[in-house]
């Protein structure tokens, strides 16, 4: 049966809603995969609400047999990173497709086609809007259980890249740490000396929580962010928030907050150092099939009240202060919080395997690697001849 492949606008909701719907579909018997939230998804493939569409421009597109969907795909044209890099690249992302390589082909030459046009000379991903989207394609791990902030897909979409010419760029590893039963005595110990050497202090998140202090917890994250971007800067594809991305991003926050997983270091007053958690969503976003309520709301209680797993976010820390043991204070307290909250896990997420500062935080503790994900790249006119063949 033919392939044909369409653009799916970026203006209609019902189309977009279809495209989100797929993933959904493809892996609902699978129990490792995470599904997306409808209504992330939708934020951030609206440019009304997305500030990244003030530097990038998005396509997407649905590959069909017959009335049946069979693959999706997304193309970003990310101009600040181009500019920052002086580099020529679209950006894939939202690729999924069944096992059918010649529908890989059909999606892929929407890609080649529009990249021709803007003058690049290769396609990387997958890579979103920013370092806080999901990026990376499962290379090792396909048995363990995918996180709300990495993306989850079978293994033959490694042959069917690698048959389209692709190569590795990056490489990001996630690893477990079994949480200890009792609170690391001489980690405490060393982040109470790191503290009174530096002047440092802890941000006082349980008294804002406590107060219902939603403004000054939201100011407090906002910094965070800030700390972000300049801690973030050099890693790769990386480009900096825009206040009204970052406003979004602490929204999202705010939902899955838990003072136990998160902590912040002052000096001065200022933020220098961050540190955030939040309670796994995996059975959550199963039994919410894209949606929050119904299906997952019982489930969302049970999760943010006894959380089993908690999944590292994000962890940060100004270049002036980058060695002078601020860090240890966070470990110090997601520990003691997880060991709080009864947490028996924490995952990492996706590192760089090239940044050895944040995989030696937990060198120390009970951990192993469980994933890689991997940023492939192809050359234009080269995957231009595989798929024309």
């Amino acid at each position: 049966m033919q392939i044909v492949t369409r653009e799916i606008p970026i203006t209609s909701a019902k189309q977009k809603k279809k495209f989100f719907k797929f993933l959904i579909d493809l892996y609902k018997n699978n129990p490792h995969a995470a599904p997306n939230l409808y209504s992330d998804e939708m934020g951030e493939f609206n440019p009304q609400v997305n500030d990244a569409f003030r530097f990038c421009e998005c396509r997407m597109f649905m590959a069909y047999k017959g009335r049946k969907a069979v693959g999706r795909i997304a193309g970003i044209w990310h101009k600040h990173v181009n500019e920052k890099n002086s580099t020529k690249q679209l950006r894939f992302t939202r690729f999924d497709v069944v096992d059918d390589f010649e529908v890989t082909k059909s999606l892929f030459k929407c890609l080649v086609d529009w990249a021709k046009e803007l003058g690049m000379d290769e396609i990387i991903g997958p890579m979103s809007f920013s370092d806080l989207n999901e990026e990376g394609m499962l290379i090792e791990g396909f048995d363990r259980d995918s996180t709300y902030q990495e993306i989850y897909n079978n293994s033959y979409y490694v042959e069917h890249m690698q048959k389209l010419g692709a190569y590795k760029v990056v490489d990001w590893n996630s690893y477990i740490i079994r949480v200890p039963d009792k609170a690391d005595e001489r980690l405490k110990r060393l982040s109470e000396y790191v503290q009174k050497r530096n002047g440092y202090e802890v941000a006082d998140v349980y008294g804002l929580v406590k107060r219902k202090d939603k403004k000054g917890l939201k100011n407090l994250m906002m910094n965070c962010l800030d700390v972000m971007n300049e801690a973030f800067e050099d890693l790769y594809g990386t480009s900096p928030l825009s206040e009204k991305q970052k406003k979004r991003e602490v929204d999202m926050l705010m939902q899955i907050f838990l003072p136990e997983l998160a902590c912040a270091v002052l000096k001065d007053g200022k933020v220098i150092c961050y540190g955030f958690c939040m309670p796994s969503m995996l059975e959550v976003l199963h039994k919410g099939k894209g949606h929050i309520i119904p299906g997952g709301f019982i489930p969302f209680i049970k999760t943010m009240s006894h959380p089993k797993v908690a999944d590292m976010m994000s962890i940060g820390i100004t270049n002036e202060h980058k060695n002078l043991g601020a860090v240890s204070i966070i470990l110090n307290h997601v520990l003691e919080g997880c060991i709080k909250l009864g947490v028996q896990y924490l995952e990492t997420g996706p590192e760089l395997e090239e940044n050895l500062n944040v995989q030696n935080l937990w060198k120390n503790y009970d951990r192993q690697l469980i994933k890689k994900h991997r940023c492939w790249g192809m050359k234009v006119t080269e995957a231009e001849k595989i798929i024309n063949r």
